[in-house]
This record gives structure tokens, sequence and C-alpha cells, in this order.
């Protein structure tokens, strides 16, 4: 688990107005709190948050957060964007303490090639995006990997079948589905079905068929008929 420091700075107002003020300087308005601390209205650069959350642990990047001089071990809690443009709107960063447990989501990937799902027209579906892991904060994993090539159609990974690392505990009911496998076409037909089904195909051609020359039958006459 990495860390990395981020400077934050204090003396900002609160309300939309003095936010908005902010982010066109390209600041982001935040808040830190945690472990009996009174909340700390700051401000960081979105540069700079930016480039200390890059790293594979991303939003779990442990933070040394720096106000006025005083470090604050801290994690990213919440982080609000823009309905549309999806830009970091404001965050709230947790103090946390490095010896004792805390409870954050993290990725989950899935390696590997489920073969006698593919070959039977099926698609593995992942269900959970991510998972919530408790443990202490320099032993949260970058992500949750999970091999899914045993997997066939009536397979089913569940938050019980996962392995989580050391020292990682998987918060959630055993039995939710994390991965699940999916029917994308229908099942192929054997030789018999195959030909029953052409022969059903042939027969209604041939009816759609008698039924378009009689119409033409029927339009005829009545042409005929208008004629007279």
């Amino acid at each position: 688990m990495s860390e990395t420091v981020l400077i934050a700075e204090t003396g900002r107002s609160t309300g939309s107005a003095e936010s908005r003020r902010l982010r066109r300087d390209d600041r982001i308005p935040a808040v830190v709190y945690g472990l009996g601390m009174a909340p700390v209205s700051v401000s960081i650069a979105r540069r700079d948050l930016r480039i200390a959350l890059s790293g594979p642990a991303g939003n779990n990047t442990i933070l040394d957060l720096t106000v006025d001089g005083t470090v604050y071990p801290a994690i990213v809690k919440e982080m609000q964007r823009h309905p549309v443009r999806r830009t970091v709107q404001h965050v709230d960063f947790i103090q946390i303490d490095l010896s004792k447990e805390i409870t954050v989501s993290v990725p989950v990937r899935m390696e590997g090639t489920a073969k006698a799902v593919h070959d039977e027209g099926g698609l593995v579906d992942l269900r959970r995006n991510e998972l919530e892991v408790s443990t202490t904060p320099r032993n949260i994993p970058d992500e949750i990997v999970i091999d899914v090539s045993d997997m066939d159609m009536d397979s089913t990974i569940t938050i019980g079948d996962v392995a989580a690392p050391a020292g990682v505990t998987i918060v959630g009911e055993p039995d939710w589905a994390v991965v699940t496998v999916l029917t994308m076409r229908t099942p192929v037909l054997d030789d018999e079905d195959a030909e029953a089904a052409e022969a059903a195909e042939a027969e209604a051609a041939e009816g759609d068929a008698e039924g378009d020359a009689a119409a033409e039958g029927d339009a005829a006459a009545s042409d005929d008929d208008a004629g007279e």
C-alpha cells in the first residue's frame, strides 16, 4: 500500500459561492475528520489530488494529509462528482489509525478464460465490480483477483468462494453472487431437431406463398368486376 503527501490549505469559507470560486481556481473544497477530531474545512489543488491518487491503490491510497504543518494519515472517504462533467466537486478525507482495521471498497478483476462457458455460447458476468474488505490500512489490497477458468454454464462464484489475501476479510453474506454466467444464444439443435425445424420453416414459407397467390387472385377478380 502506497503513501503519499498531499498538502491541504485551511482558511476557506464555507458555502456554495466560495466553493465555486475555489473550483474556478482549480482547487477542490474538502473536509478532514475522524478519530475524534473536529472536522476541518480545507481545499486541495485538483492536480495534486489527481497525482496523489494515480497509483495502483487509487482512492485507497494512504495519504499524509498535511494541514497547517500537521500530518494526518488519511484516505478518501467520499468523493462527490459533477453529475454531467464527472469532475470532482468535493472530497471527504477521514483520518485513520494505521494499526486499526477499516472497511473500504476494493475493485474486482477477473482473470483466466472460462472455455466451457465460451463453448456453450455463454458469457461470464461480473456482478460486483467492487467488494468491501476489512483490514488494516497498510494491508489494503489494490484489487481482488478472481480466476474464472474453471467456470461452466452452471457456475456461480459467491463471496464465500473468493479467496482473500492474508489479513483481509471480505465483508458481505457468503452466498452473495460475485460472478455468474449468462446464456447468450440458444443451444445448438441435434440433427433430428434441426431437420424438424427446417421442415417447419419450409411449410411456413409454402403457406405464405399460397396466401400471397390467393390474395393476388382476389385482387385480379376485383379489378375485373370493376371493369364490368
